[in-house]
C-alpha cells in the first residue's frame, strides 16, 4: 500500500543523503560503572534524524525493541518541520520557521514529512526479530498506520491497541469522553518476531492447580465444537474413549478388549454424534493433560492448560491494553516524585513502557527512543532490569535543551536513587535502579573541509565502524576493533569467507596529508602475507589494480576524505 503526501518526493531517499555525524561524548554529564570495558547505554542531545544516522554503523540490525512517543500533531505541540531537504517546495516551508499549529493547512503533509525518513532510519536499526511500537492518537493514526505499512511492509503489522490513559474519560472532548490513544506495533519480519506474555499476580495464580508435571488449570472441552465438530467432518476424529474408576484415561485400538470397571465415552451432543479435538494417538500420549470432571449428567473430558512459556503461568497480552498503572496521572506523578515539581508536561506513565519492554525484548536487548522526551523510556529499562535481573541497554535522542537538564538528569536521579519518593510502590526508586550512561551531543557532520583543517578528526574507532558499515552494511562490535593501525582492525569470519579490515588512519591532519597515509607496495605485501581476502581504507593508493587482484586485496579510498597530497 502505498500513501501519498504534499512532499513525499522530495523526502523519499531523503534519509541516504543524511550524512553521518560523530557521537561526542560528555564524561561531566554522563554515570559510568566499572572501567567502562562493557557497552553502556547512550542519551545523545542532537535532531534525532541526524542521531539515527550516525547510529546505523555502530547498531544496525542490533536495536531489538523501538518505542517512540512523537508529535500527535493536534496543533498544539510547536513542533517545527527544519529537515535540511534540497527542494524550492520544501525550504519555501523552512523559510517559515514557525511551529506547525493548527492553523497551518498542510500541517499533516509536513507530519508525514517529518516521520519518513525517521521511520525508514528506525526500520535499519531494528533487528530481524525486532519490533517498534509507536503511541498516537486520533489526529495521525491513520496516516501513521499508512506510513508504517508502506515502509514496514502490511504484513508485518502485528497490533493497534487502543491504550487506555484516563479511565474517567476527558470531558472537554467533544461528543465522547476520551479515555484511550492508541499504540501501534509492527515487526520487521514477522516471520522472526515473537510477543511474550504477562506472568500472572498471586490472585491469578490461584486458579492454577499442581500434578506430577507442573502447574496447570482447567481448559477447554476435549469435545471440538463449530462448525467442523461434527463427525462427517472429521470421521477419524470419532472414537470411544475410555475412564476407569481412578479417572484415568485410555484409548484402544481395534479388537482390544474393554478393561473391567471403564466407561466408554463418546463426543455426542445431544445424541449427535461430533469429534474430538485431539486425535487417538495425541489422547495416548497426552493422557495424562486430561481432566475427568463427573457430575449428574455424566462425564465431561477437559485439557489441561499448560504454562505457555517457562514453568511460570503467563498470560497473553489482549489487545485492548490496559492497566490502572496506565493512567497518565502516574506518569505526571512520578516526574513529581523525581523532581520534586511537574518539568515536564503529559510524560507517559513507566508500567506502560516496560511492559511494551518486558512483551518485547530479552535480558540483554538494547531499548532505542528517539522522540526521548522526560525520559521515561530509559526508566522503564531500569526498573525491568531491577525486576527481573536484566542487562538491557537504551538508546534516548532528544533534541530539546532539556535534554541534559530533564531528560538525562532524570535517568541519573533514577540511577541513584530519589531520597523523597515515599510509600511502598516507590521504594526501588528510594535506594536507586542502577546503571550506567554516556552523554553525547551531535558533533559537525563529516565532509572534507573539516576533516582537513582538523575541525572534525573522528577517532581510529570511530572511522573504522563506518568504513565497515559502508563496507558490509552491518555494524561491528567496537570492543573487537584492534586499533594499532599496523594490523587488520577486524577479521570478520562467514561459512563462505574470511576476510580482513585495515585502515590506514590517524586523527592527525598532518598525517593524512602526508605520504605514510598511502597504500603502497609494502604495505601490500604486508597486507598479502596472511593469504586471507582483505579489504584495505586509505586516503589514497599506490599500488596497481592488477597487482592487488592478484593478492586478493581490495582497496577503497576513505569515503570522507579527498586525495591528499603534502
Amino acid at each position: 500500500m502505498r500513501v501519498e503526501f504534499e512532499g513525499k518526493q522530495q523526502i523519499y531517499g531523503h534519509h541516504l543523503t543524511v550524512p553521518i555525524s560523530p557521537l561526542v561524548p560528555h564524561e561531566d554529564k554522563s554515570i559510568h560503572v566499572g572501567n567502562g570495558d562493557v557497552e553502556e547505554s547512550l542519551i545523545i542531545k542532537g535532531d534525532n534524524l541526524y542521531a539515527l544516522k550516525s547510529l546505523l554503523p555502530r547498531f544496525v540490525g542490533r536495536i531489538k525493541c523501538v518505542y517512540i512517543d512523537p508529535p500527535y500533531n493536534t496543533g498544539n505541540e510547536n513542533w517545527v518541520y527544519n529537515d535540511r531537504v534540497q527542494s524550492p517546495t520544501m525550504r519555501a516551508w523552512f523559510e517559515q520557521n514557525k511551529p506547525v499549529d493548527g492553523e497551518d493547512m498542510v500541517r499533516h503533509d509536513k507530519w508525514m514529512c517529518m516521520m519518513w525518513p525517521r521511520l525508514q532510519l528506525l526500520r535499519q536499526l531494528l533487528s530481524d526479530d525486532g519490533v517498534i511500537f509507536v503511541s498516537i492518537d486520533d489526529n495521525e493514526q491513520h496516516r501513521l498506520r499508512c506510513l508504517m505499512d508502506e515502509i514496514f511492509g502490511e504484513n508485518n503489522f502485528i497490533a493497534c491497541l487502543p491504550t487506555v490513559m484516563n479511565l474517567k474519560g476527558n470531558n472537554d472532548e467533544f461528543g465522547f469522553a476520551g479515555t484511550h490513544e492508541y499504540t501501534l506495533c509492527w515487526a520487521k519480519d514477522r516471520t522472526q518476531t515473537t510477543i511474550g506474555e504477562f506472568e500472572l499476580d498471586d490472585e491469578d495464580l490461584n486458579e492454577w492447580l499442581v500434578d506430577d508435571i507442573g502447574l496447570y488449570k482447567k481448559g477447554a472441552t476435549l469435545k471440538a465444537t463449530g462448525i467442523n465438530a461434527p463427525r462427517e467432518k472429521r470421521p477419524n476424529l470419532y472414537f470411544p474413549i475410555y475412564v476407569g474408576p481412578t479417572d484415568d484415561v485410555q484409548v484402544l485400538d481395534n479388537g482390544q478388549q474393554i478393561p473391567d470397571g471403564y466407561e466408554e465415552i463418546l463426543p455426542l451432543t445431544n445424541g449427535k454424534p461430533m469429534s474430538w479435538r485431539w486425535s487417538k494417538e495425541a489422547i495416548a500420549r497426552e493422557s495424562h493433560n486430561v481432566i475427568v470432571e463427573r457430575t449428574s449428567k455424566g462425564i465431561t473430558l477437559y485439557k489441561k492448560q499448560r504454562p505457555q512459556i517457562g514453568d511460570i503461568p503467563t498470560r497473553k497480552p489482549k489487545s485492548l491494553f490496559y492497566k490502572p498503572e496506565y493512567s497518565s496521572g502516574n506518569g505526571t506523578t512520578e516526574i513529581k516524585m523525581i523532581f520534586g515539581d511537574k518539568v515536564y508536561d503529559y510524560p507517559k506513565p513507566v508500567k506502560l513502557i516496560q511492559d511494551l519492554i518486558a512483551l518485547s525484548t530479552n535480558k540483554d536487548s538494547i531499548v532505542l527512543d528517539s522522540f526521548a522526551g522526560s525520559g521515561t523510556t530509559a526508566h522503564a529499562v531500569l526498573a525491568l532490569n531491577s525486576e527481573d535481573g536484566g542487562n538491557r541497554k537504551f538508546i534516548l535522542v532528544e533534541c530539546e535543551d532539556y535534554a541534559d537538564s530533564i531528560t538525562a538528569e532524570r535517568v541519573r536521579r533514577v540511577i541513584a536513587g530519589v531520597p523523597d519518593a515515599n510509600g511502598p510502590k516507590y521504594r526501588r526508586l528510594r535506594q536507586g535502579l542502577g546503571g550506567a550512561f554516556t552523554f553525547f551531543t551531535l558533533g559537525n557532520a563529516l565532509n572534507v573541509e573539516d576533516l582537513l583543517n582538523g575541525n572534525s578528526l573522528p577517532t581510529f574507532t570511530e572511522m573504522a565502524t563506518w568504513v565497515y558499515y559502508l563496507a558490509t552494511g552491518h555494524a561491528i562490535d567496537v570492543s573487537l576493533i584492534d586499533d594499532a593501525g599496523n594490523t587488520p582492525f577486524y577479521r570478520e569470519t562467514t561459512r563462505e569467507q574470511v576476510r580482513d579490515f585495515w585502515l590506514l588512519y590517524r586523527p592527525d591532519v598532518n598525517w593524512l596529508a602526508s605520504d605514510a597515509s598511502g597504500f603502497n607496495e609494502s604495505i601490500a605485501k604486508q597486507v598479502a602475507k596472511s593469504g586471507r581476502e582483505s579489504v584495505v581504507y586509505a586516503t589514497h593508493g599506490l599500488v596497481p589494480h592488477r597487482q592487488l587482484i592478484e593478492m586478493d586485496i581490495t582497496f577503497c579510498k576513505i569515503p570522507f576524505i579527498d586525495t591528499i597530497t603534502a
